[in-house]
């Protein structure tokens, strides 16, 4: 189970947060790096669902109907239709429907997607993720419908329970629990023991392999923040900002819910295992009602909600692909992944292969190229840094994170600048 840790009292209870209007500014980078793998996860989804029948094709009337089951933007026969570099449709005999398979490019893909899924490296990275991920609950354990959302997220292969779960007895078990509210019996992963190798957020890693020696508890870690050009806080905001920094780092995988929820501590501590959360994803992002569907069932509430509102230089949320996705800002230097995960190199050549038919865009009626982008340096661990580059319009279509309004009490994309209250 996860550490108690005693913090000073004063800690506890203040919440010295100031009464600010921070304006909450649209990331066109990080907006790219999100509408880049559209209709990315429906695809490789439609591919999994063909390949699991045994002549690696379906007739396309029994595809129709899994619309809502994947979530996708169109039917699947225009789906089909928007992507031949990746299904290929044929009618198998005259007396027998139209059927759908994948082309010769994607097969080949699949099989080197399905190397990675088993190579030992990968196996062992993936395990290690999961298990961190279950240790972030109080119970190390988490529904199996609520594990599925990050699947993914974190790598995890399709059938990740039969395919990788089962070689693993010694640190997963599925069990049972029942409801005691509605009396409804709900399957869970359970991590069958704590394992203290694996309890090292990413922000003691880093500084622990900074220092060269072990890290010592309590130290004031400062998370790297990131603003975009034009992007000025108000005094009294930075400065809180930098009195917060200083706190004690408490570990995301402690129990720190006898905090005062309200306290500026508690709150450090909730950016952390958000923080760790979001680290542990492969694309180091993720659909918002993941973020707030695991932080219910945490019992963060809408802790996560203010953390994304209240610190926009660590996280971002894009409006874009019909959804909400949060992003870890120091992952990405403008819309470069800086991490580069086998899983998601593949990921990106699907999306190549998906693409191929347009290898230009046209801009009225012109070709054009896309220009390739520099990658920035690395930010400085908790050093405000902001992106510069004369050619966006930093202001222009400004993103705003609020307390009303629909999907889940975020905004839409706004038609001019916009501020938050906090």
């Amino acid at each position: 189970m996860a550490l108690w840790r005693r913090v000073p009292h004063r800690l506890l209870l203040i919440r010295s947060f100031v009464d600010a209007r921070i304006k909450w500014v649209r990331d066109p980078y990080l907006d790219i790096a999100v509408e880049r793998e559209k209709n990315l996860k429906e695809i490789l989804s439609l591919k999994n669902q063909i390949l699991s029948s045994p002549s690696k094709s379906l007739p396309l009337s029994s595809l129709s109907p899994l619309k809502s089951h994947f979530n996708l933007p169109t039917s699947t026969s225009k789906l089909f239709q928007n992507y031949p570099s990746i299904f290929s449709p044929f009618q198998p005999s005259s007396s027998l429907p139209l059927h759908v398979k994948l082309t010769r490019q994607a097969m080949t893909l699949h099989k080197e997607e399905l190397a990675i899924h088993n190579s030992p490296p990968h196996r062992n990275d993936v395990v290690n993720r999961l298990a961190k991920l279950l240790m972030l609950t109080k119970a190390v354990r988490l529904p199996l419908h609520i594990l599925d959302k990050f699947k993914f997220d974190l790598g995890l292969p399709t059938n990740y329970i039969t395919f990788l779960l089962s070689d693993y007895p010694d640190y997963f078990q599925i069990c049972e629990y029942k409801n005691p509210s509605d009396g409804k019996e709900t399957l869970f992963l359970e991590l069958i023991s704590w394992r203290n190798e694996l309890a090292i957020s990413e922000m003691e890693k880093r500084a622990s392999f900074s220092d060269g020696v072990k890290l010592k508890k309590g130290l004031p870690l400062r998370f790297s923040m990131k603003l975009p050009n034009g992007f000025d806080l108000e005094k009294k905001v930075k400065n809180w900002v930098d009195t917060w920094q200083d706190l004690p780092y408490i570990s995301p995988y402690e129990n720190s819910f006898h905090l005062g929820p309200n306290s500026d501590q508690a709150e450090k501590w909730t950016v952390a295992v958000l923080h760790e959360l979001l680290w542990l994803l492969v694309s180091k992002k993720t659909e918002g009602k993941n973020v707030f569907c695991l932080g219910e069932y945490l019992g963060f509430g809408n802790r996560f909600k203010k953390a994304l509102m209240h610190f926009p230089g660590i996280f971002y949320v894009s409006n874009k692909i019909r959804t909400q996705t949060v992003v870890l800002k120091e992952a990405y230097r403008k819309d470069f992944l800086m991490e580069k995960h086998p899983l998601m190199g593949m990921r990106f050549r699907y999306i190549h292969l998906m693409n191929k038919s347009e290898k230009f865009r046209k801009r009225d009626g012109v070709p054009v190229f896309r220009r390739k982008r520099k990658v920035m340096s690395n930010a400085d661990e908790g050093e405000v840094i902001k992106e510069d580059d004369k050619s966006v319009e930093e202001n222009k279509d400004l993103n705003l994170l609020s307390g009303s309004g629909s999907n889940d009490g975020f905004g839409d994309e706004p038609s001019k600048a916009q501020v938050m209250d906090i």
